[in-house]
């Protein structure tokens, strides 16, 4: 039984182990914002600390669990920091941690629904909630989990295909006349040229459409696109709109996209992975006003519902089109469920063995409910609203227009301040004070630009003035050393 001891540890020990790995993410939740929002950067000492393990000896299990706490402490952007003003990593709800904990210790196993019914019952049920959210059928509406939106936008476009040549799914794309063409703006997630990629299509496939000064696709020019590639001898398929760009959260005029797609016959899908979240507040759903005519949605609830990563979502309203694009049948696969009213996810997904992703959905809405997301939801946008507000007093410009918390900028004090150079020694400062965490990004004509984005639900406005003040402290030692010189 020694073999037991090594895996499964002794009671005792476990109980140990189960009551210092609480202490441990107790006191990161607590303390977080106590530390460096970004680590020092320094490869060799994290290499140096790992080249003594070569796992040819065992170690204590309790010091084993601490060698790892003290590396992420160490060397770890800490997204969960009130003032880490980045991408779309949020702190993650308790809840949510907590289902991560049960999720591993009782590894359910969602390929089919015999092996794990309440766990596929969880995750179908949120299905339909979330479509009703977004305006879709409940009762027709049907899609998956995903480990996050890249999965989410690969699924849409092999359903678009599906969809759109019946015969993609059996011959590929070597069984089709012509060359199918998708249609993104130039702000969209890369996820969509990787996907074409991915699914054989190349990146050729993919024909990004200008944006105006507002950074939405330009409707116009995508009509012309269209007509232009039809004429040329392509086959277009998908239209892609984006609600809440990574770049500077705009959301793209998602009526009038999906007035064209109707018009063109075209698959209508919408990347909705972060700015989704938005319809959930009441008086905020007109910001993605038409959604509901799309044929499919991704959402990433990692993002602004604060789960832990990683939990995508893609919605359809075309309740058959999972099954046309992914049914495959497999001799070895449990045949228990025979004659009862349920589908085997796997045949539904791109995923065979996956884990229970929606259980941290599911606990963090059962305890917040949607008045609780609302509430956090709309103190964020808030919180956006004041660093422009802050940002503007202190002679900074706003250079995007949304109303989500996204905030990209740049110094209208001296000309030098929307330059390159300016810009990246700023976020640079910033980042290597170790106080605050926000990026750079390219605009427009490809004008350089700073970028803070309003991630956490534990940002306050104590967060706010405390960044502004970093940014106008490293402003002034910018322009102090450059007069020098």
């Amino acid at each position: 039984m020694s073999h037991l001891k090594k895996m499964m540890l002794d009671k005792q020990l476990r109980i140990e182990l189960w009551q210092r790995l609480v202490e441990f993410i107790e006191e990161y939740i607590t303390n977080v914002n106590q530390a460096r929002v970004a680590p020092h950067l320094d490869a060799d000492k994290i290499r140096s600390l790992l080249s003594s393990i070569s796992f040819t000896q065992p170690i204590d299990p309790k010091q084993a669990v601490n060698f790892v706490v003290q590396g992420l402490w160490d060397y770890q952007m800490h997204v969960s920091h009130p003032q880490y003003f980045g991408l779309f990593n949020p702190a993650p709800t308790t809840m949510g941690i907590v289902a991560d904990a049960l999720v591993a210790a009782f590894n359910p196993q969602l390929a089919t629904w015999s092996h794990s019914p309440f766990a596929v019952e969880i995750e179908q049920h949120l299905i339909r909630l979330f479509a009703s959210q977004f305006g879709y059928n409940s009762e027709k509406a049907d899609g998956t989990f995903t480990t996050g939106g890249t999965e989410a936008n690969h699924t849409a476009i092999l359903t678009a295909l599906t969809h759109k040549f019946p015969e993609f799914a059996q011959r590929g794309l070597r069984g089709l006349d012509k060359q199918p063409k998708l249609y993104v703006s130039t702000e969209s997630h890369h996820s969509l040229i990787r996907t074409a990629r991915s699914c054989g299509l190349g990146a050729e496939a993919v024909q990004q459409i200008p944006v105006d000064d507002s950074l939405q696709m330009k409707v116009d020019a995508l009509t012309k696109q269209i007509a232009q590639d039809r004429a040329a001898g392509f086959a277009p398929f998908l239209v892609a709109a984006t609600a809440g760009t990574t770049n500077a959260g705009v959301v793209d005029p998602i009526t009038q996209i999906a007035d064209v797609a109707a018009e063109e016959e075209l698959w209508f899908h919408v990347d909705a992975a972060w700015g989704g979240a938005i319809v959930i507040v009441t008086e905020f759903r007109n910001i993605l006003a038409g959604i509901e005519r799309s044929d499919s949605i991704t959402f990433d609830t990692h993002k602004w519902l604060n789960v832990p990563m990683g939990a995508g979502l893609y919605l359809t309203r075309h309740p058959e089109i999972l099954l046309k694009t992914f049914s495959i049948d497999a001799s070895y696969m449990p045949k228990d469920a025979l004659g009862l009213d349920v589908v085997d996810p796997y045949v539904r997904s791109l995923q065979c063995s996956r884990r229970f992703i929606g259980l941290k959905v599911f606990l963090s809405l059962l305890v917040a409910g949607w008045d609780g997301y609302s509430t956090v939801i709309r103190h964020q946008v808030n919180m956006g609203d004041l660093l422009r507000q802050e940002l503007k007093k202190s002679g900074w410009g706003i250079v995007n227009q949304t109303k989500l918390p996204a905030v990209c900028f740049v110094d209208q004090q001296r000309p030098e301040g929307r330059s390159v150079e300016f810009i990246e020694s700023i976020a640079q400062g910033v980042v290597s004070s170790g106080k605050a965490w926000i990026s750079t990004t390219r605009l427009k004509q490809n004008i350089p630009v700073l970028r803070a984005c309003i991630t956490n639900y534990r940002t306050g406005s104590e967060d706010i003035y405390a960044l502004v003040q970093i940014l106008n402290e490293t402003r002034q030692n910018f322009y102090s050393k450059t007069s020098q010189t």
